[in-house]
């Protein structure tokens, strides 16, 4: 029996509009701090309260992302939230103080929260089903990418504008392209019939907002996201004072994200052959090794040498849960499996943010590191004890 091709025309045109969208993203997110200081004269804690309303109301949306996407057609809700989110970046240039621009933030953050899972689900829908699997590794590579590449082209375009609507319109732009990428997509029957189907749940089901069969799955996966929200967040501060690097950000995420890549490429094979158990297995352990030298070697070359492991790391361990949620869902509830998944890293980053800061405030970032490493051991426990087994019985492809 011939292989079904992965890379069809419509995966092709999905990673395309979905590497545009984060492109756009990292484009302004990295100078916002800036812009709001030298644009609105902001505080550090207006910044700080305005910025984190973009991944607060993105999280608020996530469980009823899932729902409306199950329960709807996907298609005309895709386009709609993408076109939404690409017109807003024009909105930056209106003039106007701190309230409208947090209004503006939030409302974007809210269609983040909602395109993402549309872009992921309609992905799903338009991969073979026999290479389903190995084609979720390669769709996280368009965020990587996206992540990666917007920073570097954001300060390259305000050196050369030394305007911040420049930014602003090139983010537009990339989506305007983006969201052209995506409305060429044809969606196969199958997923058309998907799409008519209705969750037969009760009306006040929690499983309508959440997929139920996936708690353990979550525990484990916020167990794990625990640490990045610390090592994002507080890095910057870590390596100057641990390390003794200034500006290490750029070089470090970097870093990570060719980790993250290298290893979404070299885990197809293993993803097609079913090997999610010792893929998150292996994932976790390689955290270990990661923030071990990332803790406990103050020296240059290991700092950043750490950052492709823990990348390479988490490479191994997203695309593979996220394979787990979809796999413990029926087909109609393809769009909660990802808000549900999505849903459980942001909520473990945000508690990592919090918990680590008091934790820094009190004692030490080493001290918040440490805790996050010794959440991944629990993870890991309850990963090999609970979460793998449950998964095994209840799997239903």
């Amino acid at each position: 029996m011939a292989k079904e091709r992965l890379f069809n025309r419509n995966f092709l045109l999905v990673l395309a509009g979905n590497f545009l969208l984060f492109f756009a993203f990292f484009t302004i997110l990295p100078v916002l701090p800036l812009y709001m200081q030298e644009t609105y004269n902001a505080t550090h804690t207006e910044i700080g309260v305005v910025l984190s309303l973009y991944t607060v109301t993105a999280l608020i949306i996530r469980p009823f992302a899932g729902f409306i996407l199950d329960s709807f057609s996907r298609r005309p809700m895709q386009l709609l939230f993408y076109g939404a989110f690409a017109l807003i970046f024009c909105t930056y240039i209106i003039p106007g103080g701190v309230i409208l621009f947090a209004i503006l933030r939030a409302l974007h953050g809210l269609i983040f929260g909602f395109i993402t899972v549309a872009n992921s689900t309609v992905a799903i829908d338009v991969l073979p089903s026999s290479r389903r699997n190995e084609g979720i590794g390669y769709y996280g590579i368009s965020n990587n990418l996206g992540m990666a590449l917007g920073p570097t082209i954001s300060f390259a375009t305000y050196s050369l504008f030394d305007s911040y609507n420049a930014l602003f319109i090139c983010a537009f732009v990339a989506c305007a392209i983006g969201f052209l990428m995506v409305s060429l997509v044809k969606m196969p029957n199958k997923a058309k019939n998907l799409q008519n189907e209705r969750p037969k749940l009760n009306p006040i089901s929690l499983d309508r907002f959440f997929l139920v069969k996936g708690t353990h799955e979550s525990i484990t996966f916020m167990l794990l996201s625990f640490s990045y929200g610390i090592l994002s967040t507080f890095l910057a501060v870590y390596a100057r004072d641990e390390v003794g690097i200034e500006n290490s950000t750029g070089p470090f995420f970097m870093l990570m994200a060719l980790g993250l890549i290298s290893a979404r490429i070299s885990n197809g094979p293993h993803l097609r052959k079913d090997r999610v158990i010792q893929l998150v297995t292996a994932g976790m352990l390689g955290l270990f090794v990661g923030y071990a030298i990332f803790i406990f070697v103050s020296i240059p070359a290991i700092f950043y040498a750490s950052a492709y492991i823990l990348g390479f790391s988490y490479g191994m361990i997203c695309p593979t849960v996220q394979t787990m949620f979809v796999n413990l869902a029926p087909n109609d509830r393809r769009s909660t499996a990802n808000s549900t998944y999505l849903t459980s890293w942001d909520v473990g980053v945000g508690i990592g943010v919090v918990v680590g800061g008091a934790i820094a405030d009190v004692h030490s970032y080493r001290a918040a590191y440490i805790l996050g490493v010794v959440l991944i051991a629990v993870a890991l426990v309850q990963f090999r004890k609970v979460t793998a087994p449950y998964f095994i019985k209840n799997r239903l492809r």
